[in-house]
């Protein structure tokens, strides 16, 4: 099945949007980073806070996208292979540019990260899994004194969070990687191809799962990811759904759109404090079984997990966390419903 024309355009000019920023103009300076957007500083400790390895990079030829490039971003300084998070870019992200804020902060804290690029054009859904399942598997394949299957994540955005389940079912229970850690994380999802309702019972016992969703999304519809959530076989201890909402500052807006995180243009607090924070803790959590982490990654709501930073006694919105999400707006407010005709789950939608 061809992507409509109208998803390659919308998801292009979001691409093309940074931030929605505000006059900082009256900022005390002292509360902001030479390279971070807005007046609250990353985390200086703990979960979200900037690892301290180098950050090296291999780029190998894509095996199905011609005149494409690999990626794997890992820790220079350690010799010995690393935990593996293989990420699935949003549609029209096809240049590691776009989220390089991620990659390189997941291999500044000592684990390696495969972001494989795909094709928009020309080519079905199920053509681009293909690009990015044998991209994968190539990595992995030829890489092992960096990747450590034995614990492994899958992570995307948009197209890619969609894509994450099938893909993760194939490395997961086909291949057997991650038997001693495994995790998807899941961001703003569009529609989920190649993953029946069997394959969604059949996730191994150890997996973990965040779904995240972004309050101000016209692009993807919430019922997507819900859907995923609530049919894949994870227990409600190893998995919370997450929305996250935007926060008005008197000189900035901290937005909860479609594009979050998009590091090209500018970081903020939402990307460390809403997303690397949570993740940090996630992997701590699924491969090294650490309860504190837990408690930040899926914390059912804890205080540790849902609280958001404050900057001159205004908090920012508190992450919302649940087990059992609902739609909060009809269909008709995005651009990609859950009852569209090219949603393979099209039944699943409420």
């Amino acid at each position: 099945m061809k992507a409509p024309i109208l998803f390659m355009i919308s998801l292009f000019l979001l691409l093309s949007c940074s931030k929605n920023e505000a006059d900082d103009s009256g900022q005390d300076s002292a509360y902001v980073d030479d390279d971070l957007a807005g007046p609250i500083s990353r985390p200086k400790t703990g979960y979200g806070s900037d690892g301290a390895y180098t950050v090296a990079k291999i780029s190998f030829p894509s095996p199905l996208y011609s005149g494409r490039n690999v990626e794997i971003f890992y820790p220079k300084d350690i010799a010995s292979p690393r935990p593996v998070i293989f990420y699935s870019h949003p549609f029209g992200g096809e240049e590691s540019a776009y989220n390089i804020g991620l990659y390189e902060f997941i291999a500044k804290k000592g684990y390696a990260v495969v972001f494989a690029p795909y094709p928009t054009t020309g080519v079905t859904v199920d053509e681009r899994y293909g690009v990015l399942w044998e991209s994968f598997k190539k990595a992995a394949a030829d890489y092992p004194d960096v990747i450590d299957t034995k614990k492994v994540g899958f992570m995307g955005h948009s197209f890619g969070a969609g894509a994450s389940f099938a893909l993760a079912h194939r490395g997961f229970v086909d291949e057997g990687w991650g038997e001693n850690g495994r995790f998807i994380f899941a961001m703003a999802q569009w529609y989920s191809y190649e993953i029946t309702q069997e394959e969604l019972q059949n996730f191994p016992e150890n997996t973990k799962l965040i779904t995240q969703v972004y309050n101000d999304d016209v692009t993807n519809d919430h019922r997507m990811a819900i859907d995923i959530f609530k049919n894949i076989n994870i227990p409600n201890s190893e998995k919370d759904f997450i929305l996250m909402k935007k926060s008005v500052l008197p000189t900035f807006t901290y937005s909860a759109e479609h594009n979050l995180p998009n590091t090209q243009s500018s970081y903020d607090a939402y990307d460390y404090y809403g997303i690397y924070r949570l993740l940090d803790a996630l992997i701590d959590y699924s491969f090294n079984g650490n309860s504190a982490a837990k408690n930040v990654a899926l914390g059912n709501g804890s205080k540790e997990q849902a609280t958001m930073p404050s900057y001159n006694g205004q908090a920012l919105s508190p992450l919302e966390v649940t087990d059992d999400p609902s739609p909060l707006y009809p269909q008709s407010k995005y651009s990609f419903q859950c009852g569209a005709s090219n949603n393979p789950r099209i039944a699943n939608c409420n």
